[in-house]
């Protein structure tokens, strides 16, 4: 004690107290030597949390993935690295948002013929039990090499069919079908940023791109929501993926907006919807005139499980519309229609004025920005005299005279004041 007393007079820094417990010392060298010897279960909770407090979020993924589950060491991951992060888009979980955008970005900046698929490949056993949705907005297209160099290919043909090799994509399959949790997929074919080396090839979503994506979709058999939006998806190619999604088991929603759908697309499409599990079906800004409409309503009819089809920006007019609107007399499972910038005038509002009389299912209708004129208004407001159920019919720039717009108005809002009131009487039976 003499001894000490004098250390302390002598150090006034030197402390009992400063001496660390040989459990600390031993957790030190855990954090030290984790890469290579990552023994994290062993341990007890309380330890545990020290030692992934203490990690450094630079270590291998090999070494982490799957053996630190704490979300405390992932949000540290996810923070450090994008400055957005919104882990409510993720199920609440950072360790799946980390997983997900890092396989996102992996696969974004993936060069066919540069790029070696291995990247891709060796992350499936680290990342496929946390992956549920892949949102891919960018598809870079193979590295170009200049050939001609000592081989004239000065030939049209041949340079046509060089173009087409360079045109092609990551081939998703091994991917996507290696994630046995995947739920959700999202893709844009084309370059989100090419500068000065824009060229309309970039965005080309080609045949083979198709059908290998085909081919994997068809094998993602837990695939909820499928978009494939903004790619050049012309009706050869929507033929060939409603095949292969034809009787999916689990497929519940289908995106296919702003694309090159026309009839023939929208015929294969109407096809899918009576063979399938299908609720949403998305079309926005397509091709699609009466004769494709024509067949989307004869899917209506057979289907028992649509609930939402949105075809706003097409060009299906008064054949299209009023076969859509006969399909409603019989149909009772849609609850939401978009009809809006169709070009649809009068006679399209005469056939949903009976629908409106009849149908107990819709809750909401767009037509806004066409032609269905004051008689048009008219009628829809005379279809809506015993209607309980539609809340929302949106008739903005549909040429309907200002005071039929205001009744149909008051009619709807009622019924949304109904269905809010009974909500609130039975909070259980209340629509999610």
């Amino acid at each position: 004690s003499f001894y000490t007393r004098r250390c302390i007079t002598e150090d006034p820094s030197w402390s009992l107290v400063t001496v660390p417990h040989l459990t600390e010392l031993c957790l030190q060298n855990i954090i030290h030597n984790f890469e290579k010897n990552p023994i994290l279960n062993y341990l007890l909770p309380e330890h545990q949390k020290k030692v992934v407090d203490k990690l450094s979020t630079s270590l291998p993924l090999t070494v982490t993935a799957n053996t630190v589950s704490h979300e405390d060491y992932w949000k540290r991951c996810c923070m450090e690295r994008w400055q957005v992060c919104d882990v409510s888009n993720y199920g609440d979980s950072w360790k799946r948002m980390f997983f997900e955008r890092h396989l996102e970005n992996v696969v974004k900046f993936f060069i066919p013929n540069a790029t070696d698929p291995e990247e891709v490949l060796e992350l499936i056993p680290l990342c496929k039990g946390y992956v549920q949705k892949l949102e891919i907005d960018q598809f870079l297209p193979p590295l170009r090499v200049d050939q001609k160099e000592g081989n004239d290919l000065s030939d049209t043909e041949d340079d046509a069919e060089l173009g087409e090799v360079y045109m092609h994509h990551y081939d998703l399959k091994d991917l996507i079908t290696g994630l046995p949790h995947l739920q959700e997929l999202h893709l844009t074919y084309g370059v989100k940023s090419c500068g000065m080396n824009f060229e309309w090839s970039l965005f080309n979503f080609t045949e083979l791109d198709c059908s290998n994506l085909a081919a994997a979709v068809k094998m993602c058999r837990n695939l909820k929501v499928f978009k494939l939006t903004r790619s050049k998806v012309d009706d050869d190619k929507i033929k060939l993926l409603a095949r292969n999604l034809q009787n999916h088991p689990c497929l519940l929603e289908l995106d296919l907006s702003h694309n090159l759908i026309r009839d023939h697309g929208a015929q294969a499409l109407g096809k899918l919807i009576s063979h399938s599990k299908l609720e949403i079906l998305d079309l926005c800004n397509n091709q699609i005139c009466h004769l494709g409409a024509q067949a989307l309503a004869q899917g209506l009819a057979e289907s028992s499980t649509l609930t939402s089809l949105n075809l706003r920006l097409n060009f299906v007019e008064d054949k299209g519309g009023e076969a859509i609107g006969r399909a409603l007399l019989t149909n009772t499972s849609l609850r939401s229609l978009h009809l809006g910038s169709n070009n649809l005038s009068e006679p399209t509002a005469a056939v949903f004025s009976q629908v409106l009389a009849q149908n107990t299912t819709l809750t909401s209708i767009n037509f806004s920005c066409n032609h269905l004129g004051l008689d048009g208004g008219k009628q829809l407001l005379e279809g809506l005299a015993n209607n309980k159920t539609l809340t929302e019919l949106d008739l903005r720039h549909a040429e309907v005279e200002q005071e039929t717009d205001f009744l149909i108005h008051e009619v709807v809002w009622a019924n949304r004041e109904a269905v809010r009131l009974a909500s609130l009487q039975h909070p259980t039976t209340a629509p999610l």
